[in-house]
């Protein structure tokens, strides 16, 4: 029982470079991820529409190292997942959803009212907000709204399957990891 809670203390990384390290492969987790999405289209039939699993790990790193670790991680997968496997405009897409999307996790997850799930549903709706937003104005285009409703329902959905899986890794690291 005494070596389980000196392997505990021994996790604890409230040392800078502890935390650089765990940011480090939070960022390599959410890369594999997004190569993974990147080489299985989701739907096929509606562009655009994706699960987003690598924001399981930017929902993880939010509530686990706290929003200045998580928006670094964020935007670092975003223009490196962009370079290697969806090009300029697919990063540019990428990082006006990913930049929306994290400022309304956590504005939500600072008023405390919404649960994970709550959470990773407002940044499923805000990261297809700024996607729609960069199209329209890169096309000069407002009939691209036309589209919005089905980001939406998307955005909700995989937010909510994203903040489930996100709450479930949650719960099996917050015992060996102390902030």
């Amino acid at each position: 029982m005494q070596q389980n809670k000196e392997r505990l203390t021994l996790m604890n990384y409230k040392s800078r470079s502890n935390k650089i390290a765990i940011a480090a492969v939070f960022t390599a987790m959410a890369l594999i991820f997004s190569y993974i999405e990147a080489i299985i289209p989701f739907a096929p039939a509606l562009p655009g529409v994706k699960l987003g699993i690598a924001n399981i790990v930017i929902v993880v790193a939010l509530y686990h190292m706290g929003a200045r670790y998580a928006f670094s991680i964020n935007i670092l997968r975003v223009i490196v997942s962009g370079l290697l496997f969806t090009g300029l405009f697919g990063a540019l897409y990428s990082l006006a959803g990913a930049l929306l999307s994290f400022a309304f996790m956590v504005m939500t997850k600072k008023t405390k009212l919404f649960s994970v799930i709550g959470v990773s549903i407002a940044g499923g709706f805000a990261h297809n907000l700024g996607q729609i937003l960069v199209a329209a104005f890169l096309v000069s285009n407002i009939k691209m709204f036309v589209y919005f409703p089905i980001l939406i329902i998307s955005g909700v959905i995989s937010g909510m399957m994203i903040g489930f899986l996100a709450y479930i890794v949650l719960q099996k690291i917050n015992p060996y990891f102390h902030l």
